[in-house]
């Protein structure tokens, strides 16, 4: 059964193999390259001895590749699960091939078992070793950056797309064992996962572990340090502030001395502040946010600290193989009840 498995399952894992392999070549010749920018911006800095500028540059020139790679690697889970898991047990069935093995010795759960240890397998191993080259490529802008909890970023590195690849795939083989037909497997597995890895760094991620909370006044000083004020709907609220080693995963509105949101009228009477030509103001925001620091204001920061990385790299990964399991335990149910 295994042998069978791992033949009918070729193809697919040839062409993730020549997939894989150009991956590598293009990872291992990007990896060299941004050690040896890395190694050019250090030995222009260090005899001044401030090199804070010149790495803040190197990081720069590489993060935007850097991301549109990490954001490539996020959707191989949805593609293992469309083209590797939707037509494992799809295909089958349309085709009606299933019965050939069925009136044979072997029983329909050690089919479906052995079909989804192979390919999950299969799609771990890719999905860990493209994981483990992009790893290696971006460290040292990684390093810079310290964005190791970016949505993207976050969901490329390490051991968590190996858990994203093994869901995504038993996810697809058991929508193909509910829809019976290939295409509308496929098609509703890509749908699904994306949704799902849309979802889950928004709505679960900052839940994994309880945050830490802390105020913040912000002063004229605080408030030029955002990236932004105001929202859609005109609330009192700042965008963008960070905290030192910590991912900040919520912001509440500005809030006055005694705990209150600051109306929303006051708020928009410093946005439109006029500068004093007498005492200019200086800064992003320059009259707003003088104004604005001027009425005692703080924030509430929720945040994640960066020493938590791993855990919560652990945590995710354990929630997928878990969902993973339980759908493989629904899979078993479903082929000895309900597949005739």
């Amino acid at each position: 059964m295994i042998w069978m498995s791992v033949r009918q399952f070729r193809a697919q894992a040839l062409a993730g193999i020549v997939a894989l392999a150009l991956l590598t070549a293009y990872l291992l010749y990007l990896g060299l390259d941004i050690r040896a920018a890395r190694d050019g911006y250090l030995a222009q800095c260090r005899p001044q001895g401030d090199c804070t500028q010149a790495l803040a540059q190197f990081a720069t020139d590489y993060e935007n590749l850097l991301l549109f790679l990490a954001g490539l690697l996020g959707l191989v889970p949805a593609v293992l699960g469309m083209f590797w898991g939707a037509p494992l047990i799809a295909r089958e069935l349309e085709a009606g091939t299933h019965r050939l093995v069925w009136n044979q010795s072997v029983t329909r759960r050690r089919w479906l078992l052995v079909k989804l240890l192979v390919v999950g397998v299969g799609s771990m191993v890719a999905a860990g070793l493209a994981s483990l080259l992009l790893t290696w490529a971006a460290s040292p802008v990684d390093a810079v950056a310290d964005a190791r909890f970016s949505t993207i970023v976050f969901g490329a590195r390490n051991i968590a797309p190996v858990a994203y690849a093994a869901f995504a795939v038993v996810c697809g083989a058991v929508v193909g064992l509910l829809t019976r037909r290939t295409l509308p497997a496929m098609a509703m597995t890509m749908l699904a996962i994306l949704v799902i890895q849309f979802a889950e760094p928004n709505l679960v991620r900052p839940h994994l572990m309880p945050p830490v909370t802390t105020d913040k006044a912000m002063t004229e000083d605080a408030i030029n340090e955002a990236r932004g004020l105001g929202s859609i709907t005109n609330g009192a609220s700042v965008k963008g502030l960070t905290v030192p080693d910590a991912w900040v995963t919520d912001v509440s509105d500005l809030r006055t001395s005694d705990g209150r949101t600051l109306d929303s009228r006051t708020f928009d009477d410093c946005l439109s502040a006029p500068n004093d030509p007498a005492v200019p103001a200086t800064g992003r925001f320059g009259a707003a946010a003088r104004c604005l620091g001027d009425l005692n204001l703080h924030v509430a920061i929720t945040y994640q600290p960066y020493h938590r990385y791993w855990r919560f790299q652990a945590l995710e990964s354990g929630l997928y193989l878990l969902l993973a399991g339980l759908l493989t335990l629904f899979g078993l149910w479903r082929v000895q009840r309900r597949i005739t």
